[in-house]
Parts: structure tokens; C-alpha cells; sequence
């Protein structure tokens, strides 16, 4: 059964593939890097992962609106005894809270009872009242609803950064992946044709030395160098094929992991598939990475915590006003009297503060703390981004110097091949030519990689490796 899911995700990548990659070849598919990535970004679970912090963010904005959800209580509570109704007490009443520290209320009421507390006797049309209530000091201007909404706010961009961070580190490990099937792909190329020379050698001195023109040793140096050639090719197949596992951990389709064909092989690795063209200055730069956006937020998070603690030291006192409307049997509709109301303040405060002046406290090392650890991003994420643009010029140059050298290697091997098929030569020196050419070339590949490495490397740290 797992064999049978093997092969038809093998089967579904290879149709997949074969259907975006146009330039494919009938008997090998071309996985393009860009190719690659769109696969990444639409099906990898991680990329989904990331969608979801959108999500939350979206719903904890949802549940700090809900502070200003109007609410609405009733109450019915009746006693009866010995054939006496002693009380029924019927009340309801309409809260409309708002960001600031004001509420709008309206309720009614309708009580009978022989037992009634008089203060909550109403006739038998019952009593309207509508009104407002106000913190006049604590809670007036900055309250737990106007924190939340705007904490809610400042969420939502921290979930758009961490979905940056998330996607920026799959992108790049999985680019990372892509450049390695790379180096061991096409040095494999390489590695396969120094086998073939050194079985062209090892046959030549063979004959060589069956007709008398080369010795014994001549022939098991050749012999002996055809076998290194071996062992180099079986070496980097076991890294090509650790490569491409690595590779296959990045590709999915519809929720199902998927294999590549062993006819799938990568772009060509000097075609370029990172493009720089940012002409922003270095701080500017490194303030947009995600990773320093996300502690800014998360400090402007800790800021209005403490403008609540703040607002904590300060007296509580809230101040109610309802007016009293009532009804009658020839007014059907409520009446309102200026006289009849109801007036009410409430007025408290911790006599020393302390647990108040704590939290200030601790809200301002908070702060202190935040701001260091930014400083410190900063400048490391700077110093990254300054040290890959000189490795990037020092790359640039090893590899234009290097294609200079592996030309010349090829004109002194091609030159000693003259030379040993007049016999003017021996295999020691036509092995040391193709071993100087081969290195070179193999060279030439890693040194192309480490730049194109050095240039993700770069897009990560200014976070423009997703478009």
C-alpha cells in the first residue's frame, strides 16, 4: 500500500511538473526554481500554517470589539406566603457601552408586594429610566475597551510580520535545498565525464603497454586513477540523492507529499534567479526585516499596557444620571419629569498604591528592555547585511577569476593530450592536467552557488525573498 502511494505521488509530480516546466525535454523534466517556489507557497503546510496567524489576528480583533457589544439583563424574583404575595419584583435593563468611559443605560421596572422595600415600589405601570454612566477620573479617556481594540490593532500587524518571518524561513531552507540539488547535480556531470577520460586513459596506456610503449606501472596508475574517478562519482551520488530528499521535503499537492522523478533535474546553476535591485540605504534596510518589526510591535503592545497602569493611579469616580419616566392609565405613553430622577456617584482608591506603582514599574523595565533588545537586532542584523554585500564582491571576483583559470586548464589539458598521443608525455602528467581541470571546474560550480547563497542570504535579511 505505501509502495502504491509512492509511485503515484512520483506519477503526480512528474505530470505536475511536466505541465508548468514548457522547456522539458521528452526524456527529462526541468524543475525551475521559480516553479519551485510557487509549489512551496500554495501547498506547503507551513505556508498555510502562516495564513492561519491572519486568521487569529483577525479574530482577537473580532473579541476586542466584543467590549462594546450592547447587553441587555432581566430579572424576574416573586415571593409568596400564607396567601400573601410579599413581593414580585420584575426589572430589565439596556447597557450601550462606547470606547471611552461612558455608558448609555435604559431599563424598566415593575414591582408589587405588601413586603415591598419601598425604595423599589412602582405603581402598577412600573417605571422607565434611561440615562448615562460616566467614569469622571480613572477609566475616562484610557480604559480596558479602548486598550483592547487598539491592542487588537497592533496584533493583527504582528501577525502579518510573524507570517513574514514564517515565510521567509521556509523560503529560504527551501531555496538552501534547491542549491544544493544544484552543486551535486551538476557536479555529478562533471565527475561522469572525469570517468569517462579516465577510462579513455586507463584503455589508451592498456594498449600502450601491450604494444610495448608503456610499462607495467604506467598501466596501474591509469587503472588506479580510473577507480578514484569512481569512487569521487559514487561519493557525490550519495550527496545528490541526500539532496534531493532534502528537496522532496519541500514539495506537496493538495495536502499529499510528493517524490521527484529521477528524470527531474534543476534549472542550469548559472542562470541567475536572484534579483537584487533594492537601492534602499543599509539601516533603512535592515529595519524592514520582519524579525525587527515584530519586537516594534510588540513594544508599542507593552506602551499601551503601561498608559492602562498608568491610568490605574488615578481615583476611581463614576457619576450616574437617570432620569425616571413614568406611565399612567391616561398616558399610555411614558411621561418625563425634570424632578424625577436618579443620582448616584461612586468614588474609591488603594489608600498606598502599591500593587498600582508596581505595575508602572515593571511596565517601564518592560519597556527599557524592548528597546535594547531592538538596538541590539539592529545593529546585528545591520553588521549581516554589510558583511554579505563584501562577500557578495569577493565571490563575484573569485568566480570571474576562477572561469579564467578553468579555461586555461582546459588549453594545458587539451595541449598535454597532444603531447601524449605523440608520446612526448606521460599518464602522471596528463592525470595532473585533467585533475587541475576537473577540480576547477567543480570549484567553479561551488563558487557559483556560494554566491547565488550569499545573494538569498541577502533577500532574507531585507526580507524581500517573497514577492
Amino acid at each position: 500500500m505505501l509502495q502504491e502511494i509512492r509511485w503515484r505521488n512520483i506519477l503526480t509530480i512528474g505530470f505536475l511538473f511536466s505541465c508548468l516546466c514548457g522547456s522539458a525535454q521528452a526524456d527529462s523534466t526541468i524543475l525551475s526554481y521559480e516553479d519551485y517556489l510557487v509549489n512551496i507557497l500554495k501547498y506547503h503546510p507551513i505556508a498555510k500554517q502562516a495564513e492561519l496567524k491572519l486568521k487569529l489576528a483577525d479574530l482577537e480583533w473580532l473579541s476586542a470589539k466584543g467590549n462594546l457589544d450592547p447587553t441587555i439583563d432581566a430579572g424576574w424574583d416573586q415571593k409568596t406566603f400564607d396567601d400573601q404575595r410579599y413581593y414580585r419584583i420584575f426589572n430589565n435593563r439596556l447597557k450601550v457601552p462606547t470606547k471611552f468611559g461612558i455608558d448609555f443605560v435604559a431599563g424598566y421596572e415593575n414591582t408589587q408586594g405588601v413586603f415591598l422595600n419601598p425604595e423599589n415600589k412602582t405603581d402598577e405601570f412600573g417605571l422607565w429610566n434611561i440615562g448615562v454612566e460616566i467614569n469622571l477620573l480613572q477609566g475616562l479617556l484610557v480604559n480596558e475597551r479602548q486598550t483592547a481594540l487598539e491592542q487588537a490593532k497592533v496584533m493583527q500587524e504582528i501577525a502579518l510580520n510573524q507570517q513574514a518571518i514564517i515565510l521567509n524561513e521556509l523560503v529560504f531552507a527551501a531555496s538552501s535545498a534547491y542549491l544544493e540539488w544544484q552543486k551535486y547535480f551538476f557536479i555529478e556531470s562533471v565527475l561522469l565525464e572525469n570517468e569517462v577520460l579516465a577510462a579513455e586513459y586507463f584503455e589508451n596506456t592498456k594498449q600502450s603497454f601491450l604494444g610495448g610503449e608503456k610499462t607495467a606501472m604506467d598501466t596501474l596508475e591509469a587503472f588506479i586513477l580510473r577507480q578514484d574517478a569512481i569512487s569521487l562519482t559514487n561519493y557525490n551520488q550519495v550527496e545528490l540523492q541526500n539532496a534531493r530528499q532534502m528537496l522532496e521535503n519541500f514539495l506537496w499537492f493538495n495536502e499529499v507529499p510528493l517524490a521527484l522523478q529521477n528524470t527531474t533535474k534543476p534549472a542550469d546553476y548559472q542562470r541567475e534567479i536572484f534579483v537584487i535591485n533594492d537601492v534602499r540605504n543599509l539601516t533603512e534596510l535592515a529595519n524592514t526585516n520582519p524579525l525587527i518589526l515584530e519586537k516594534i510591535n510588540k513594544q508599542s503592545l507593552y506602551e499601551l499596557d503601561l498608559r492602562l497602569k498608568k491610568e490605574k493611579l488615578k481615583p476611581k469616580l463614576k457619576a450616574k444620571v437617570n432620569p425616571l419616566v413614568a406611565t399612567n392609565a391616561n398616558n399610555i405613553l411614558p411621561s418625563y419629569n425634570a424632578a424625577d430622577f436618579k443620582l448616584g456617584f461612586e468614588f474609591s482608591m488603594p489608600l498606598f498604591l502599591r500593587t498600582e506603582r508596581a505595575g508602572v514599574k515593571m511596565g517601564e523595565i518592560k519597556i527599557q528592555e524592548g528597546a535594547l533588545d531592538i538596538q541590539n537586532k539592529q545593529n546585528e542584523l545591520l553588521n549581516k547585511i554589510e558583511s554579505n554585500l563584501q562577500q557578495q564582491a569577493i565571490l563575484r571576483d573569485q568566480v570571474n577569476l576562477m572561469q579564467q583559470n578553468v579555461a586555461g586548464y582546459k588549453q594545458l589539458l587539451d595541449g598535454e593530450n597532444e603531447k601524449f598521443r605523440f608520446g612526448e608525455s606521460s599518464v602522471f602528467l596528463l592525470n595532473k592536467r585533467q585533475e587541475k581541470y576537473i577540480n576547477g571546474r567543480i570549484k567553479l560550480i561551488d563558487l557559483n552557488l556560494k554566491m547565488k547563497f550569499t545573494l538569498l542570504k541577502y533577500l532574507y535579511f531585507i526580507n524581500d525573498l517573497v514577492k
